[in-house]
């Protein structure tokens, strides 16, 4: 039988060490040492994808329904969608920056004081419609993270062009017009669904909670941070702005997201991420 522990601990050092050849990658590029890191997030991904599964066969539902397992479902969807876009585009420093979030984003959950969620609170919780809007949620989230590392590279590519700082690193980066453009989709594609997800929460919430009110914490915040990025979209598409303006309004609501999901998130008063 395998030891689910000794299989997460082996999983942590082998993310490390793909942060870490990405890193060397970053500073030196080397395509032997990118080919290396991109095979090690493959395995990192089976092993989290057979998580999610074996997760989800112990107790028989999608394991989404507390800050341990959405902060592993998050991570799941980074590498993912890493993966995927490395198929499609020139994608070597997305890579490294996509996952130094993602590993921060697992070594927290690893080592959250609390991994277990109340048996009582999850059985009560149970619902279909809970889980697409949990789910759909941290999709958006994950398209929003990606989204945010392009407006990153966007202001590096910016800042050496300003500069006029021309070499190997400068060549390795995406265009600016790509970097913004990609940034762009990722904002079309997390807005639409973070409004579902809000909508589908709503309603369970109308259904399942008694005294349901719109001034909870994480209400409110989820409303915000679908406010920042719609604001996003006004700008690009009614506004046609372009370039640093909109590079940093994305930034900025990124932070949003980031304040959101852990503070808010622990301020609710039904969103049960913290047990």
């Amino acid at each position: 039988m395998i030891d689910m522990t000794r299989l997460n601990e082996a999983t942590i050092i082998i993310y490390a060490l793909c942060v870490l050849l990405y890193f060397i990658d970053f500073l030196i590029h080397n395509r032997k040492v990118s080919k290396a890191a991109f095979w090690l997030l493959s395995i990192v991904w089976v092993f989290q994808t057979f998580f999610l599964f074996n997760r989800m066969y112990e107790i028989e539902r999608f394991p989404v329904l507390n800050m341990f397992e959405g902060l592993y479902f998050y991570t799941w969807v980074l590498v993912t969608l890493s993966l995927a876009l490395n198929k499609f585009i020139k994608a070597e420093f997305i890579m490294f920056f996509t996952n130094v979030l993602g590993f921060i984003m697992m070594a927290l959950h690893t080592f959250a004081p609390s991994q277990h969620e109340s048996v009582a609170v999850s059985g009560q919780l149970v619902s279909e419609l809970l889980f697409i809007h949990i789910t759909m949620a941290i999709l958006s989230y994950g398209a929003f993270s990606l989204s945010f590392v392009f407006s990153l590279l966007y202001m590096l590519q910016y800042n050496l062009l300003k500069k006029k700082k021309w070499g190997k690193r400068l060549r390795r980066l995406e265009d600016l017009s790509k970097l913004e453009h990609m940034s762009y989709v990722l904002n079309v594609m997390g807005v639409p669904m973070l409004l579902l997800s809000l909508i589908l929460g709503i309603i369970w919430a109308y259904i399942k909670i008694p005294n349901f009110g719109w001034y909870d914490a994480k209400v409110i915040g989820s409303f915000i941070v679908l406010s920042t990025y719609s604001f996003y979209l006004y700008n690009r598409l009614v506004r046609e702005l372009q370039g640093k303006a909109v590079a940093y309004w994305n930034i900025i609501s990124f932070l949003v997201v980031l304040i959101n999901f852990f503070l808010f998130g622990s301020l609710s008063n039904f969103h049960y991420w913290n047990y």
